[in-house]
């Protein structure tokens, strides 16, 4: 295994899947007296055509298509060709049966993803076309799933199997994802828009070898977050564009002792030269992060307009680990609260855990970072009964309201740190181990 991409850590450089030449127009397989534009099941009906025949492109032409769930097959190659726009149905009942999902790191059986594939190989959705979730007719479910995700949040401590986790109903009131690919390899996702979905955007689940590129999301409503790879291994994320209602692009393993049962680290992610404004994170590791998180390099990304800029979350009760994790040019501007925010206590879980064990954060390290706007250049807080392992932050320039924050820390090194502060007395740091200073001007 090589070191691709100029990653610090080895990974192989990803293959584009490949599939058979021929074509699949979805106007030719009309079977009913609907207009194409009308018939929900047209493109389906196309991509089990295609698969029936080994494989091959299916395309989506120019034109409104509405549509339900769609459910990709091995060998298939989804293509919206410019000047297709898809809408996809707001009756939540066109995404039932249940499939198995996994809902905010928690496996489960729920209503279908809006775009869902399962135990595929060699899959791939592309194109200029813009997909429309209607996730308007969703977004207040979150208003309403409180007792769904609290028993979902407790099936693995009440030792409640994943086969009786069954939901897809308007009272348990979870939404679907927009895009998921769960437990497949080789996956190509390029070019296409997609806006306001009814929850995360693009979720890619218990993938090998996937691409992302050249990716728009935007979304509006709450939950809406751009990109989510969870317990992924070999992830390629390149010249995307995400403004999102929250996280932009948030790395996962599932969360709490579900996530520990399943046990699957996300793993070898590369994300360069993309943009993240106006969501909640940035880019963010966290905090369903139980299954661990390791070997992860972001860098040449642009962030502006977010609650914070680069940002690793967890909380006790999560466990799990944080490691290896490389953040390089990046700028940050304009984030209303910190632009580098490293904390172990992370407020907004949408269930309380049950238990106390702590997340253990190593080897982190963020280089070349600039930017002004924000109101705190750097919070890094660790927990007392687990400090962070290993924090290095090398040539760091900012300008913000306070400048520097640092609790609980057993090594923290800061080298040419450069921090404008307009409240000049803001600096806080505190039991840290080790500390190194080179070159550091706070205030």
């Amino acid at each position: 295994m090589s070191k691709g991409y100029g990653a610090p850590f080895e990974i192989v450089e990803i293959k584009e899947p490949q599939f058979p030449a021929e074509k699949f127009n979805i106007l030719d397989y009309r079977t009913t007296d609907l207009e194409p534009r009308e018939d929900k099941k047209l493109i389906q009906r196309t991509i089990d055509a295609c698969a029936a025949a080994g494989g091959g492109i299916v395309l989506v032409p120019e034109g409104q298509w509405l549509t339900g769930p769609i459910h990709l097959r091995s060998n298939v190659h989804l293509k919206f060709l410019k000047g297709a726009e898809v809408h996809f149905s707001d009756q939540f009942s066109d995404y039932l049966p249940v499939v198995f999902t996994r809902w905010e790191g928690l496996e489960c059986y729920n209503y279908s993803p809006l775009i869902y594939a399962r135990d595929c190989e060699n899959i791939a959705i592309t194109g200029e076309g813009i997909l429309y979730g209607n996730g308007q007719a969703w977004w207040h479910w979150k208003q309403l799933q409180q007792a769904a995700a609290d028993e979902l949040c407790y099936a693995e401590s009440n030792n409640i199997p994943v086969d009786i986790r069954v939901f897809g109903t308007e009272q348990a009131a979870l939404r679907p994802q927009f895009v998921q690919p769960i437990n497949c390899k080789n996956v190509l996702i390029e070019g296409i828009t997609l806006i306001d979905g009814p929850q995360w955007t693009l979720h890619p689940v218990y993938c090998e070898n996937l691409i992302i590129r050249k990716v728009k999301v935007n979304t509006n409503g709450p939950n809406t977050d751009g990109l989510n790879p969870d317990s992924c291994k070999n992830v390629l994320v390149e010249d995307s564009h995400f403004k999102t209602g929250d996280d932009c692009v948030a790395i996962n393993s599932g969360m709490n002792e579900d996530g520990w049962r399943v046990n699957k680290p996300c793993e070898n992610v590369v994300v360069r030269n993309c943009i993240m404004e106006g969501g909640h994170g940035g880019v963010v590791i966290g905090s369903a992060m139980s299954g661990g998180v390791r070997n992860i390099y972001i860098h040449d990304c642009k962030i502006s307009g977010n609650h914070w800029g680069i940002r690793l979350k967890s909380m006790r009760g999560r466990g799990g680990y944080v490691e290896k994790v490389w953040f390089e040019n990046i700028e940050i501007n304009n984030v209303g609260r910190e632009a580098i925010h490293i904390n172990m206590y992370y407020p907004y879980s949408t269930v309380v855990p049950r238990s106390e064990a702590p997340p253990r954060f190593d080897q982190i390290y963020i280089k070349n970072v600039t930017g002004a706007g924000a109101a705190v250049g750097i919070e890094i807080r660790g927990l007392p009964e687990q400090p962070l392992q290993e924090i290095t932050l090398d040539n760091i320039n900012l300008k913000a309201d306070q400048s520097l924050v640092c609790v609980d820390v057993e090594k923290l090194s800061l080298n040419q740190v450069r921090i404008e502060a307009k409240n000049h007395d803001s600096a806080v740091i505190e039991n840290v181990k080790q500390l190194t200073l080179k070159q550091v001007s706070l205030g």
